[in-house]
């Protein structure tokens, strides 16, 4: 029997046999399952198996992480011999549904909706950052770098342009993401985030400022011409509807005329809704949000930042993490998030836990696996670290929460601020206000220092006895 199709064997007899399995795909590095029943999963039997380099659940999938190259084999293998057949990534988001609750339903939403165009936020955040060095006094000279240097200037001119673009024309973004998850056409999503931050409206930063809001008076009813730039809510709501309107008219409209109808009437009586109801309402209601949070963190820095520094990690574990994207990009437009810091400082926590189990581990396949996801961590990917290693075996995981908690109290206390999100882990620096940088090196200090002591004490402590 070959390798990939023992282990493929071996994988399927860990996870229940295949009359458990719902469905089954495969993305570059993991196999994706729907399972029947999670509680039937031998974990300790599965991660046992030598291609496995380790497992967990999330948003009702459990994930097999094997590494890439040998997961499409080992797939193959595993799906001759179950006869499963090739399924789709859908197919299995669509079976692993119907094991979640509510809350899961609503986190996974928020998840699907902003996954795809975390990628271009993030660039945006790091292209921004790199701005920032060039632009920004005291950083290299008393001056700016484009000050002493004038010949950099247009580069960090086309830079500013190319990384404030995303999160301007945010809402374009996650209309065609939102408008794509709720079923309905993403095109039609594009068009109504344009709609939302068209040139011709008072700019959203510029709503404070403005001594005279210009209105439409429709038939005595005025309406603000605002946009919604680096907005999250409207569009999410304005999405929805969107799509309900226009799955509403397909269903009803005939063939012949669908596109002379359909379109057109979806996209005005959600532009209408969306300037006289629902952006006025979202917009006071993420003004409110935001100064909530700002205020809780204000007057309990110390809590809100021992509490989310500590507890960011394990909401990553349950996918909530995915919530508090929609909060980091309000805090942001709304002048800076110190939300965003912490989870860098927890990235990196977890990474020097990590590498702290590269030292203590006598399997050189843990060593190999640790050092890898040690080094994935440190640069904003914390997937391998935590559900390779830490969580593994337990105390490297409470070892990275403890020293990301004491580095989320520290920079709260400091007031730290994040102008944009980017990358996480130790690049963070790039997305982090020149102010704020010295308290952020000192949380960047505890989070590579404190885990990798407290893991490899307890290490040392577990073989003692």
């Amino acid at each position: 029997m070959s390798n990939h199709k023992q282990s493929a064997q071996e994988i399927v007899e860990a996870i229940g046999g295949k009359e458990n399995i719902s469905a089954a795909t495969h993305c570059v590095t993991r196999l994706r399952f729907a399972l029947k029943d999670e509680s039937k999963v031998d974990k300790e039997k599965l991660e046992s198996i030598d291609v496995v380099k380790g497992s967990f659940s999330t948003n009702g999938q459990f994930q097999v992480v094997i590494g890439q190259g040998t997961v499409n084999k080992v797939y193959n293998e595993m799906a001759e011999q179950t006869g499963i057949g090739e399924a789709s990534k859908d197919d299995v988001k669509s079976a692993s549904e119907k094991n979640l609750n509510p809350l899961q339903r609503a986190v996974k939403m928020l998840a699907d909706i902003f996954i795809p165009i975390l990628p271009a936020i993030i660039t945006a955040g790091l292209l921004l950052g790199i701005n920032n060095l060039l632009t920004g006094k005291g950083i290299f000279f008393k001056d700016s770098l484009i000050t002493v240097y004038p010949q950099w200037a247009d580069l960090a001119g086309i830079i500013n342009l190319i990384a404030s673009t995303a999160f301007t024309f945010l809402p374009v973004l996650i209309g065609w993401s939102a408008v794509k998850r709720f079923g309905g056409n993403p095109l039609l999503g594009i068009v109504l985030g344009l709609i939302l931050v068209n040139p011709a409206l008072l700019s959203a930063y510029e709503y404070g400022t403005a001594k005279d809001i210009p209105v439409w008076n429709l038939f005595g009813l005025e309406i603000e011409k605002i946009g919604y730039q680096g907005q999250v809510l409207p569009i999410l709501v304005a999405s929805y509807l969107l799509a309900v309107i226009e799955k509403f008219l397909t269903k009803r409209v005939p063939d012949a005329i669908q596109m002379l109808v359909v379109p057109p009437v979806t996209l005005l009586i959600t532009g209408f809704a969306s300037f006289i109801a629902i952006g006025p309402l979202t917009f006071a209601l993420g003004n409110l949000l935001t100064d909530g949070v700002i205020t809780l963190f204000s007057n309990f820095a110390a809590v809100g930042g021992l509490l989310y520094g500590g507890l960011y990690a394990v909401l990553v574990i349950t996918g909530m993490h995915h919530t508090f994207l929609a909060v980091d990009l309000q805090l942001a437009a709304a002048g800076g998030t110190f939300l965003w810091p912490m989870l860098a400082l927890s990235n990196i926590a977890q990474g020097s836990s990590a590498l702290a189990m590269m030292l203590v581990a006598k399997d050189e396949k843990q060593k190999g696996l640790a050092g890898t996801a040690a080094l994935s961590a440190y640069l904003g990917v914390t997937e391998p670290a935590m559900f390779g290693v830490n969580l593994r075996y337990r105390y490297p995981f409470i070892a990275a929460i403890i020293a990301s908690a004491i580095g989320g109290l520290v920079i709260s206390i400091s007031g730290v601020k994040a102008f944009s999100i980017g990358i996480g882990g130790l690049p963070a620096f790039l997305s982090i206000s020149k102010e704020y940088w010295l308290s952020f090196g000192i949380g960047v200090l505890i989070a590579l220092v404190v885990p990798f002591v407290l893991t490899f004490i307890m290490a040392k402590m577990k073989k003692a006895k």
